[in-house]
Parts: structure tokens; C-alpha cells; sequence
């Protein structure tokens, strides 16, 4: 009996043992089951995820440009498909050249027009943001000084803006040729016209239409010549609408190029955002135009004029003091016209919006002659410079500019 027990016992030690290894058996199977599992389907279901949100990010971008268009009833610009766009580059034949957005074809319509198509392929263009921007701006503006926006493609995810066509390209490949020599192609009379251009577009672009557009990257870069180089602002994918009424901008970062940026825009210590930001660009423009150089040049020879500003600005007040002292030899000769272009470019790019001329009043000082002009007050980039002991000078005030006095100490 005794014996029977010691069995049984050792019966259920290895039904127990027997038991345990089916249980690890089964618990591996599960394991290995999980584990093809997780590859060949909890992976792709993760992949399939992933890529269903890109496609909804997508299809949210098609959608807002879907709605934008369908509620501008009134466009003027022609829809076309990206067909048509294939068909008028000749499979995009001509490449005119590229920027941040993407790459600007040759074109030609139906009825033999040529066009310059820009097709916007860069990521920047999130939710189709600057290609709304553009068509909402320039589709409802129409000077002799902003380029004709003639249509637009938006065709799923591609898009595409047709302008008229400026057979002379940008200004800036004219006033910063290194072959040539500064303003070779233009006389300084046809600077003052192309200024002159320029400020009519802006001025118009501030006043002249229903609502305030602001531009934010004027630039050699986007200012376009015809066939008699007459000037026309382009690129708007930066703009911005308000109504004429608003005297302040709010706006969530930094728009425009290093170089053109109005100081505000970078610090609102500097002073409000408004209109003036454009003044600002239009004025670093306008010395680029003179100088023939950009404003900023590592390479000059001279290290005091690395920077087109500043040096400029000390030579004009070297050249008041030579006028007003006979004895002086006169070293520094500066045409009249050349100087009228420079200081209203340095009252331009005073560093106070307040200070800073509107469009208009720009526009009045480039048909006026130089010497109804004052020397600007000191711009904030230069250094300390001896002037004569009393300067007249420009103080603007809403947009309006009155004559005051002030001496040098002051000034300083």
C-alpha cells in the first residue's frame, strides 16, 4: 500500500512536469505567433497608418486651395489643368530659371502669347498658403507696374502660376553685372525711371486698390523688365491684405530677404509693422540700383566700403563740406542725379518707421529736383562722422514730412 502511494505520487510529479512543458509549448507558439505577426502585419498596419496621415495632411492642402478657388466666382485669372501646362512649355522645355519655390518654363498660349510659368513644387508651399497668397493678391491687381498674373494651375498637388512674359528678366542680373561694370546698361536717367516705376507699383499696391496689400520681399530679384524695361513688381507669395484703414500689422514671423528686411520685422522693438517695412526694402533697392553693387560686398577692395550705406552716406557729407568751404579742392564728385537717388534711398532706410517716407512722398521727391532734398538725419548702421555744424534735415510724422533744424551734438 505503501508502495502504491510512493507511485501515485511520482504519477502526478511528472503529469505536473508534462503539464508545464505544454503550457511553455503553447506560451512559445503564442510568442512566435506575435512575432510574425508584428512583421508581416502590426508593421504594415503601422506603415499603412503613417501614410494614410500624409495622404489626409495632403488631400487638407488640396482641399482649403479647392475652397479658396471655389469661392473666388469672380477670378479674372484663367484655371488651367496641368495638361494644359504640359502642352504650353512643350513638355517644359525652357527653363528661364529657378528660386526657392521651384523652377520658372517658357510658354506660349493657344493663341501664340508668350507666358513665364512658374511651377511651385517646393514643400515651403504647405497647405497652399503663398500659392493662395499670390492669386488672391495679384489676381485682383492691375498696373502698368505689377506683372500680369494671366492664370493658374491647381491640379492635385500641382500648381502653377502663368505671368505675362518679361522678355529682359529680373533687374538685378542689369545693375550687379560684374562684366559690364556698374550701370552699364542703364543711364542714370533710366534708373530714375525704373525708381520711379517701382514706387508707382508700391504706391498703388498701398493706396490704390480696395484693400492694402503689403509686399514683403521687394528685391532687385523681383522687380521684372518688359521689352522697353519698364519695371513690374512680381513675386507676391510673401504679401499680405488689409484694409486701408489699418494703421498697425500683426503678423506671426519675419517676412522678406536678409538684406531688404525692415528692421521692425526682425524686432518690434524697432517700431510697428506696417506699410513702411515695403519702404524700407524699396529704399536698400534704390541704393543697390545706384551703387550698382549689392549694399553688403565682403570682396570690395576698400574695407570702408563693404558697406554701400555707409560709405555713400559719408561721401554725400564730404560733399556738403567741400561745398561749403571754397578753399577745399573738391576730390569727390557726385552727379547731381546719383546723389538725388541715394538720399532718398537713405531716408528710405531710416531705421524708425516714423522716419521713413510713404510711397507717395517718395514718389513726389523722385520727379522733384535734388536740391529741393535734405540730408537725411545719420541712418543707425554709421559711424560717428564730422558734418557741418548746422544740417536741415527730414523729419517724417504720419506719413508726412515737415523741415527742422538741429545741431550736430544733437544729431550725434
Amino acid at each position: 500500500m505503501e508502495a502504491y502511494g510512493h507511485n501515485r505520487k511520482d504519477y502526478n510529479r511528472v503529469i505536473s512536469i508534462i503539464y508545464t512543458l505544454l503550457i511553455l509549448l503553447q506560451i512559445a507558439k503564442a510568442l512566435l505567433v506575435f512575432a510574425v505577426l508584428g512583421r508581416c502585419v502590426f508593421a504594415p498596419l503601422t506603415i499603412y497608418a503613417f501614410l494614410s496621415y500624409k495622404l489626409y495632411q495632403m488631400m487638407s492642402s488640396v482641399d482649403n486651395v479647392e475652397k479658396f478657388l471655389r469661392n473666388q466666382q469672380t477670378l479674372v485669372p484663367t484655371r488651367y489643368s496641368y495638361t494644359d501646362i504640359i502642352t504650353m512649355t512643350n513638355n517644359f522645355k525652357e527653363k528661364l530659371g529657378q528660386g526657392g519655390f521651384g523652377y520658372v518654363f517658357k510658354g506660349r498660349l493657344p493663341w501664340d502669347r508668350l507666358v513665364a510659368i512658374k511651377m511651385l513644387t517646393n514643400s515651403k508651399y504647405n497647405a497652399g498658403e503663398d500659392f493662395i497668397n499670390e492669386v488672391s493678391t495679384i489676381g485682383m491687381v492691375h498696373h502698368i507696374n505689377v506683372v500680369k498674373l494671366i492664370g493658374f494651375c491647381s491640379d492635385g498637388m500641382q500648381r502653377a502660376l502663368i505671368y505675362e512674359y518679361m522678355p529682359n528678366g529680373s533687374l538685378d542680373k542689369f545693375i550687379f553685372s560684374s562684366n559690364n561694370g556698374p550701370n552699364h546698361k542703364f543711364s542714370l536717367d533710366k534708373l530714375i525711371d525704373i525708381a520711379l516705376g517701382v514706387a508707382r507699383g508700391l504706391d498703388y499696391l498701398h493706396k490704390g486698390c480696395d484693400m492694402q496689400i503689403l509686399h514683403f520681399d521687394i528685391k532687385p530679384h523681383n522687380i521684372l523688365l518688359d521689352h522697353n524695361f519698364n519695371p513690374k513688381l512680381s513675386d507676391f507669395g510673401l504679401a499680405k491684405l488689409y484694409p486701408k484703414n489699418n494703421s498697425l500689422v500683426s503678423i506671426s514671423v519675419a517676412r522678406g530677404t536678409i538684406g531688404y528686411i525692415a528692421p521692425e520685422l526682425i524686432s518690434r522693438s524697432f517700431g510697428v509693422i506696417s506699410h513702411k517695412c515695403d519702404v524700407y526694402s524699396f529704399g536698400m533697392l534704390l541704393l543697390e540700383m545706384t551703387g550698382g553693387r549689392r549694399n553688403s560686398d565682403p570682396r570690395a577692395e576698400n574695407t570702408s566700403q563693404v558697406y554701400y550705406p555707409s560709405w555713400i552716406y559719408d561721401k554725400l557729407i564730404e560733399d556738403a563740406i567741400e561745398h561749403n568751404v571754397v578753399e577745399m579742392d573738391t576730390s569727390i564728385v557726385i552727379d547731381e542725379r546719383e546723389k538725388k537717388l541715394c538720399m532718398i534711398g537713405l531716408w528710405c532706410i531710416q531705421i524708425r518707421p516714423s522716419d521713413r517716407p510713404s510711397m507717395s512722398k517718395v514718389i513726389e521727391m523722385l520727379e522733384g529736383d535734388v536740391r529741393s532734398l535734405q540730408m537725411p538725419p545719420k541712418p543707425f548702421f554709421s559711424e560717428p562722422t564730422q558734418i557741418p555744424s548746422k544740417v536741415s534735415y527730414l523729419n517724417t510724422y504720419d506719413g508726412e514730412l515737415t523741415t527742422i533744424s538741429e545741431d550736430v551734438d544733437e544729431l550725434n
